[in-house]
């Protein structure tokens, strides 16, 4: 099998998300490993590494941490078998999957989310600053668990609300290298789809559905009433009715166009309720079954924590719990009994009493009144004050976070080199059949990626552009 999976599979009933694009190959079989790494006392942030199955040395290719949006949406179970991980929710080799090129690190950030936990509520991350050292003290912790990685060029690729994480942890983490506080060798930042700007996002939603025929000019009008208020309230410094109305902007839209897809507009609209699957039981396996897989995992680690908040938050009001439950809820509940169930069971370490997402909308909820913040100017920062590669893409269905809301946020860059960004030539990039599946453009350590036939989630919808793309960023032939 593919990548480093340990166990056989008996049976899988499954009703996929993103299906398997060609029938699984036989592979060799690679290594993994997870542990946890206490972030803060009390605050526990879990990991899950996968060594690249390339016929190399892994020391020579680049690692790739991969950050979930949500806030509170799991890397370790939406991006690892729902986007690049080396199998599927289903359990079936993933083609296209980024471990066949490089080392792949899942993180469930901020504490909270996926299997990571904290012993009180109130250790939650409640600001992006707060995110980001926590992600730096989870670097310290990893290094030291394995340090073959502080010399390997490291590269941060983020989703949705991720992308807003992984910039200012980009800046911590090159403030600590610079203060020799860590070892590491942060190479490159990649933002796909990514909630940088959510004003310039909310702002573009009504020209975006009127330019795809999904609202009328009367439909326009509407939007663009409501997505005033949410820029009016985000100058005024109100956070948390910002996030409100754009709750409600949300729900305009919805109403406006019969319930578009909000992560691919050419999608049928999200049903949570039809999307959970049925999973076997997975056999488990041992270190000396699987002699390449490193049996998870590094100590110490905890494993009698107090009592865990349980998972029925009440949230602080309707429309967050609504928010959550679109952007994070619904895409979780596909994946709720395979990570709770067999994935649990496979890693043997989650306490007890955790249950993976039982705290993601505590996390959710936490952060709520920095939802609407911007992190242009983080981005801003690492393009002017370092040479870490910063790289944006987009796809093209994407309506959440869509392209012409990225566009303007990047266009209008208080950085040196934007002038002649704007200026380079716009390249295509062509798939296999000779159609158009991409273009991208670049200026020095900056680069924009159009990805054509995509929603919110690149890789899910186009995975062998997105793994192409990826490559090219981190500088694997």
């Amino acid at each position: 099998m593919r990548g480093i999976i340990s166990l056989p599979i008996l049976l899988v009933i499954a009703t996929a998300l993103c299906s398997v694009n060609a029938a699984p190959r036989r592979i060799k079989t690679g290594k993994e490993t997870w542990s946890y790494v206490t972030v803060r006392d009390g605050a526990y942030m879990f990991f899950w590494l996968y060594y690249t199955t390339a016929d190399v040395d892994y020391k020579t290719r680049p690692l790739v941490l991969w950050l979930q949006g949500g806030p509170g949406a799991s890397s370790t179970g939406i991006g690892n078998f729902l986007e690049i991980g080396p199998q599927d929710e289903a359990m079936q080799n993933r083609t296209n999957a980024w471990t066949e090129q490089v080392n792949v690190l899942f993180v469930d950030n901020p504490v909270g989310t996926g299997f990571s936990y904290v012993n009180n509520t109130a250790l939650l991350a409640r600001n992006n600053s707060a995110i980001a050292d926590d992600l730096v003290s989870f670097m310290k912790g990893f290094l030291k668990k394995v340090p073959e990685f502080e010399t390997v060029p490291l590269y941060i690729f983020a989703e949705s609300y991720g992308g807003k994480m992984a910039v200012q942890f980009a800046q911590s983490l090159k403030k600590a290298v610079e203060a020799k506080k860590i070892t590491c060798q942060l190479a490159g930042v990649a933002l796909g789809d990514s909630w940088i700007s959510p004003v310039d996002a909310v702002n573009s939603w009504g020209p975006f559905l009127y330019a795809t025929s999904l609202v009328d000019s009367i439909g326009l009008s509407a939007i663009a009433a409501k997505s005033k208020a949410v820029s009016d309230a985000v100058k005024a410094g109100k956070m948390e009715n910002a996030t409100m109305l754009w709750s409600e902007t949300e729900e305009l839209v919805e109403k406006l166009t019969n319930g578009v897809n909000f992560y691919n507009i050419l999608n049928p609209p999200e049903d949570s309720s039809s999307s959970s699957h049925e999973v076997s039981q997975l056999q488990t396996s041992t270190a000396e079954e699987h002699p390449n897989h490193i049996l998870g995992a590094f100590g110490p680690f905890p494993t009698t924590p107090e009592p865990i908040p349980t998972p029925h938050h009440k949230f602080s009001s309707p429309h967050i719990e609504h928010l959550y439950e679109r952007h994070v809820g619904s895409v979780s509940a596909n994946l709720d009994k395979l990570m709770n169930g067999p994935v649990k069971d496979k890693l043997k370490i989650i306490p007890k009493n955790v249950t993976w997402g039982g705290q993601s909308a505590s996390v959710f909820d936490a952060l709520s009144a920095d939802f609407m913040a911007t992190a242009v100017p983080n981005v801003e920062s690492l393009l002017n004050n370092t040479a870490v590669k910063i790289v944006v893409y987009n796809g093209q269905l994407d309506l959440i976070v869509d392209t012409p809301g990225v566009e303007k946020w990047v266009e209008n860059l208080k950085w040196a080199g934007t002038p002649q960004w704007l200026e380079s030539p716009r390249k295509p990039i062509e798939a296999p059949d000779g159609r158009t599946a991409a273009f991208t453009k670049s200026y020095k350590n900056f680069s924009f990626y159009w990805i054509m036939d995509a929603g919110h989630m690149v890789p899910a919808d186009s995975s062998e552009i997105a793994l192409k793309m990826m490559k090219e960023i981190v500088g694997v032939k």
